[in-house]
């Protein structure tokens, strides 16, 4: 049965990392922390948790009292987040290893990835992930090459794709989607570091999203940060 609700922004970022012709995830070790990044930086959309920044330079994120997402995914991080300021990397550290899994099923319930089932040597039963055909990911690639290529202004929500996607340190494996270059890169980089003007990205959203990356960043410096 197909997923009726809306993706969440870790839904896309995992699509987006899908890779089809091999069926592989990009960035598997990095995965937890990018895909933790997009469900804090969701909740910094959606007004559920703010970030604020300690005297010595740290990160925290808090709950929004009354603002409860009614996402299962994103609850849970709230739920957690409601308990006491956390500190990002802590949210993170605590909500991404679990994420993988179900925001595979969401996107093969959706139909944006399918799983095909094989067998090795005829006897060792075997299971691919396959595009979903839909034309959901190259969508949202599209939108990601269109503001780092062609220069577009962003929404928030690209904005945000476009640098947890740097933030992975995978951007070298979407040749030829998206060409590297060192114009790619820097406003790759510049993204990551929460600095866009797109109507409706507002300073607190910025800021949000700019923790969680600096957070990734931190404990995995991504390939792509370099001039390139």
């Amino acid at each position: 049965m197909k997923n009726p609700s809306p993706p969440t922004l870790a839904e896309d970022l995992l699509l987006v990392l899908f890779q089809p012709d091999s069926g592989a995830i990009a960035g598997e070790n990095t995965l937890y922390y990018v895909l933790a990044g997009a469900v804090l930086a969701e909740l910094a959309f959606n007004e559920s948790a703010t970030t604020t920044t300690t005297p010595t330079g740290s990160t925290s994120v808090e709950a929004v009292v009354g603002r409860a997402p009614s996402d299962e995914i994103l609850r849970s991080a709230w739920d957690y987040a409601a308990q006491k300021p956390r500190a990002v990397k802590s949210m993170i550290a605590a909500i991404g290893p679990a994420l993988r899994q179900p925001l595979l099923e969401r996107l093969i319930a959706r139909g944006d990835i399918r799983e095909q089932n094989g067998k090795v040597l005829g006897m060792l039963k075997t299971t691919t992930l396959k595009d979903g055909g839909n034309g959901r990911r190259s969508g949202l690639i599209g939108e990601v090459r269109n503001v780092l290529v062609d220069g577009v202004e962003p929404t928030p929500r690209v904005a945000a794709l476009a640098a947890l996607m740097w933030g992975s340190g995978t951007l070298h494996q979407f040749e030829p989607e998206i060409p590297r270059s060192p114009v790619v890169i820097a406003r790759a980089r510049q993204l990551g570091r929460g600095a866009w003007s797109a109507e409706g990205a507002t300073k607190p959203v910025a800021r949000a999203t700019a923790a969680m990356i600096g957070a990734i960043a931190a404990s995995a410096a991504p390939p792509d940060s370099g001039p390139g």
